[in-house]
């Protein structure tokens, strides 16, 4: 069990190309950040309890009748608040302020003139290049709400609420193309969230290691392990908690890169892990044979690979009952699978 709740700012998913990235500068700088769609309900973010929230950028426009929104009972929480594009345009809309299209949609750099050195802009210059991309913006600002930097085509480039630490700006700060935008993300992250830089991921693999041992205790753990990122990090985490109560089961299906199944058995017992290696090559291009459809490909070795996993568990669960079952997941495609609608990306999944 984790002794501490960590400093952690959350950042609100509507969609942007740059959702990651913002979530990359905030953990850049030693504080912890994660990634949540916009649909997240109000009782896990409480749970939660973040120092701050970013909104993120998004292809939808806030007047559209399908637009990705958020509940105003959040603004009741009081925490900071950092709206990024579609972010800005939201916070005025959800305020009472009048976002349209705009005459021309800004793309690229512009020269934004900061006219109150707030918190947010603290230590910076009076004129600083920054990165446009939108086709609406803020025309008429909420009443509670005061600009503090423009641009030549944004007269509200950037925006903040008269008493609560609620910010927005109409650039990107996240990305390259805004030389000074970690620093103002910096700002926002240290002086008006209030957080402090203690988080690495040193401190990721101790708390993750501490969470298994209490979940896990003295059971016996099984894995399915590929040889990939998320599998093969979600082994070596709970192989550094366990030792030998887990075990590792890795399926050759014929598939892989000339040399790739030996590598990965070779690697990992190496490292100590308990693992059993199964060869059903043969097994695999037999129900492939004759089939042409990649969906139906997909499909067979999915199938395939769940019989050889269950029927390995079962001759492992002889011995003594398996527990747990351990399975890792990249962080992208948590994502992709809490926002996306496609009916294919759930078949993936």
């Amino acid at each position: 069990m984790v002794s501490k709740r960590r400093e952690t700012i959350l950042v609100l998913d509507f969609g942007s190309q740059y959702t990651q990235l913002i979530a990359r500068r905030i953990r850049e700088q030693k504080v912890y950040c994660e990634i949540h769609p916009f649909h997240v309900p109000l009782e896990r973010l409480k749970d939660l309890a973040p120092k701050g929230l970013i909104l993120s950028g998004g292809p939808a426009s806030v007047y559209a009748t399908d637009a990705p929104s958020i509940p105003t009972a959040l603004f009741d929480f009081r925490i900071p608040i950092l709206g990024i594009c579609y972010g800005m345009q939201l916070l005025a809309h959800l305020f009472g302020g009048k976002v349209l299209p705009a005459k021309g949609r800004e793309y690229g750099r512009a020269e934004l003139q900061i006219d109150d050195p707030s918190d947010l802009f603290a230590g910076l210059d009076k004129t600083l290049t920054v990165w446009m991309s939108h086709g609406d913006q803020v025309l008429e600002l909420p009443n509670d709400f005061v600009p503090i930097a423009h641009t030549d085509n944004s007269p509200y480039a950037t925006i903040r609420h008269r008493t609560k630490p609620f910010y927005a700006v109409q650039f990107h700060p996240e990305v390259a193309h805004t030389p000074k935008g970690v620093e103002i993300l910096k700002n926002f992250a240290f002086k008006i969230c209030g957080v402090r830089p203690t988080w690495d991921m040193a401190s990721f693999v101790q708390e993750a290691v501490l969470k298994i041992a209490g979940e896990v205790g003295k059971g016996r753990v099984l894995c399915a392990l590929s040889g990939g990122v998320d599998s093969s990090v979600t082994a070596l985490l709970v192989h550094r908690t366990i030792g030998k109560a887990l075990t590792c089961i890795f399926v050759d299906n014929g598939l892989l890169r000339k040399g790739e199944a030996e590598q990965v058995r070779h690697t990992f017992e190496g490292l100590g892990l308990n693992l059993v290696f199964v060869d059903a090559r043969k097994r695999f291009l037999a129900k492939l044979q004759g089939v042409t459809d990649p969906e139906e490909k997909r499909r067979i070795i999915g199938d395939e690979f769940i019989r050889v996993f269950e029927e390995e568990a079962a001759k492992l669960s002889k011995d003594a009952p398996i527990d747990f079952l351990t399975q890792g997941t990249l962080y992208p495609d948590v994502i992709e699978s809490t926002t996306s609608d496609t009916k294919a990306a759930h078949k993936i999944k």
